[in-house]
């Protein structure tokens, strides 16, 4: 996987909820003996306790201020948390579920958070189970499944972080990017064959570049264009390769790049703009695997992110929880992490059935159009 507005950011709860227009899923014949709520925690949390463990897959510390919340959920339960490939793609995540079907051990993942497309087909494939947290009235009905398969957890919005003291010249529209001076600078957080993240920068590029949610030919053109031209760097770029210039200009979640400019704390500096043009958000999604080793700490884990305390976790980290919206009528958002989110006024969200269908055209048109092996 390897980021939040009356700025777009402080009602973004709002515009999750107005935004996507989701299709209800069936069930899938899940094979956990999981209920589909929990009425009481103690017996939840008595039976977490003596599974042992919890496996979660590509959660990165810095991403969504995770590794807070995994300490977090540790501390409050005393349940050890194994972490997989912190850096894997949504791809990766399902891969894992399918390849573990029938392995209990360490390699079977018991949660995933993977794009929103990747929610929906996982429920087609048999590959997660149903489960309501008990704050699920908080999560607006269009960013959820109403059977509780897959349920909306954050979002944030594409932009680019710079490395200040490798790029003189912080880039602020798309068509920046393809300056001269970028040159061998720019890069993907992802693969976009693969990776939520990349597909929503290309996405983003046709936004800015006449293509629209439902068009994004002129972003996998754009791409082209900054390959051709050799500002193009095809490396997945991380917090390292930013650092080391090896990837001085990364496209990424905001919450990607702020955290990056937290954890370096300016060696070297860095600075995120969220660009004035093609301004596009994306949201991901919570879901328990069907085979999961550990289902019941699964489903504490789920409790404890869509708790106040978790969804708080998210929000430092400059993701936009799905409970926004509540927890500001509660009045239990601190008013400093509301002032360190960014202005993303204008950032739009897609509808589910687009996604499917530019997530089919950017994986499949990025190998014939741009012709960049990203890895």
């Amino acid at each position: 996987m390897s980021t939040t507005h009356r700025t777009v950011t402080r009602l973004a709860g709002l515009m999750v909820a107005g935004a996507f227009v989701f299709a209800a899923c069936s069930g899938s014949g899940s094979t956990a003996k999981l209920s589909s709520s929990t009425s009481n925690m103690d017996d939840l949390i008595k039976a977490a306790k003596a599974e042992g463990g919890l496996t979660t897959i590509a959660l990165p510390h810095n991403w969504c201020n995770y590794g807070e919340a995994l300490a977090g959920f540790t501390a409050k339960y005393g349940i050890p948390i194994n972490e997989l490939n912190p850096d894997g793609s949504s791809a990766q995540e399902i891969d894992a579920i399918k390849a573990n079907t029938t392995n209990p051990g360490p390699q079977n993942p018991d949660v995933i958070d993977v794009g929103l497309s990747f929610g929906p087909q996982a429920v087609t494939d048999k590959l997660i189970t149903p489960y309501k947290v008990q704050t699920w009235a908080d999560i607006p009905d269009k960013a959820k499944d109403k059977d509780g398969y897959w349920y909306g957890d954050y979002y944030g919005v594409m932009a680019f972080e710079t490395n200040t003291a490798a790029v003189k010249n912080v880039p602020k529209v798309w068509a920046d990017l393809l300056k001269p001076e970028y040159k061998g600078q720019v890069a993907l957080s992802g693969d976009p064959t693969q990776s939520n993240q990349a597909i929503s920068a290309v996405w983003a590029a046709a936004l800015a570049n006449g293509g629209s949610l439902d068009n994004v030919q002129p972003g996998l053109d754009f791409f082209k264009q900054l390959n051709d031209s050799g500002n193009f760097v095809p490396v997945i770029a991380k917090t390292a390769t930013v650092s080391s210039g090896e990837t001085p200009i990364r496209i990424t979640w905001t919450y990607n790049g702020l955290a990056d400019k937290d954890s370096l704390a300016g060696n070297p500096a860095v600075e995120v703009a969220v660009p004035t043009d093609g301004r596009f958000g994306g949201m991901y999604v919570q879901a328990i695997s069907a085979y999961a080793p550990h289902p019941n700490a699964a489903r504490l884990w789920m409790e404890y992110l869509y708790s106040d305390e978790g969804q708080l976790a998210w929000l430092k980290g400059y993701c936009n929880p799905i409970r926004f919206e509540a927890m500001k009528a509660a009045n239990v958002i601190p008013p400093d992490v509301l002032a360190k989110l960014p202005d993303t006024v204008g950032a739009v969200l897609p509808t589910l059935d687009q996604i499917t269908a530019a997530s089919t055209a950017i994986t499949a048109g990025w190998p014939t159009t741009v012709g960049a092996t990203v890895k």
